[in-house]
C-alpha cells in the first residue's frame, strides 16, 4: 500500500520506544504532525481530522484526547476513579491541568519540536510526554473524544497496581535523567 510504512522492533523495547521510532521516522520523512492511537480498538479513526484541525489552525502544539470531555463508552466506575487521581498526581508533578493524563491519543506538531523525545521506553512515556509539554513550552488543548471500551479493550489496559508502577517509574526515570 503506497504511503504505508511498518516499523518494527526486534524485541519489543515497549510502547514508549515504539512510539519514538515512528516520531523519528516521521520526522525523517519531512512530517509536519504525528498522531498516536491506541490500537485496541477503543479509538475512533473518525476523531483524527479534530485533533490535526487543532494543529493545522495553530491553536495548539499538541492536542489530547479527554475521554472525561467526551463520550466513554463502559468506562469502569474503578478505572474512571484511577484515572481522576492520576490527573491531579500529573498536575502536582507538573503543573499541566489535563482531565485525562494517560490516554494514547494525541496528535503533535513535531516540525515546531524537534527536541520532542521519548525517553521512556514503557507505558511511564504517557506521563513524560506530559512533563515535555512543559519542559518545551508547549500549547496544549484538550478536546473530547469517543472511548470504546470492550472486552478486547479493557483486557489490554492496565490494571490500578500497573498504573501505580508506571508512575512510580516516570518518576524514578525523571531522577536518574
Amino acid at each position: 500500500m503506497p504511503g504505508v510504512y511498518l516499523l518494527r522492533h526486534i524485541i519489543n523495547l515497549g510502547q514508549g520506544a515504539a512510539l519514538q521510532t515512528g516520531i523519528d521516522f516521521a520526522k525523517k520523512l519531512g512530517c509536519k504532525y504525528v498522531v498516536t492511537f491506541d490500537s485496541d480498538g477503543q479509538h475512533c479513526a473518525e476523531d483524527i481530522e479534530k485533533f490535526i484541525e487543532v494543529l493545522r489552525k495553530d491553536e495548539a502544539d499538541i492536542v489530547l484526547c479527554s475521554r472525561f470531555l467526551g463520550k466513554a463508552e463502559n468506562i469502569p466506575p474503578l478505572r474512571k476513579n484511577f484515572l481522576r487521581i492520576a490527573a491531579l498526581v500529573e498536575r502536582v508533578l507538573t503543573g499541566i491541568k489535563l482531565t485525562d493524563v494517560h490516554n494514547g491519543f494525541r496528535a503533535i506538531n513535531i516540525a515546531k519540536f524537534p527536541d520532542f523525545v521519548i525517553t521512556q521506553n514503557r507505558m511511564s512515556h504517557a506521563s513524560e510526554i506530559i512533563d515535555l509539554i512543559k519542559k518545551l513550552k508547549m500549547r496544549y488543548k484538550e478536546i473530547p473524544c469517543t472511548i470504546r471500551y470492550s472486552e478486547y479493550s479493557l483486557s489490554k489496559g492496565q490494571s490500578i497496581l500497573n498504573s501505580v508502577n508506571i508512575i512510580i517509574e516516570f518518576i524514578l526515570g525523571k531522577a536518574i535523567k
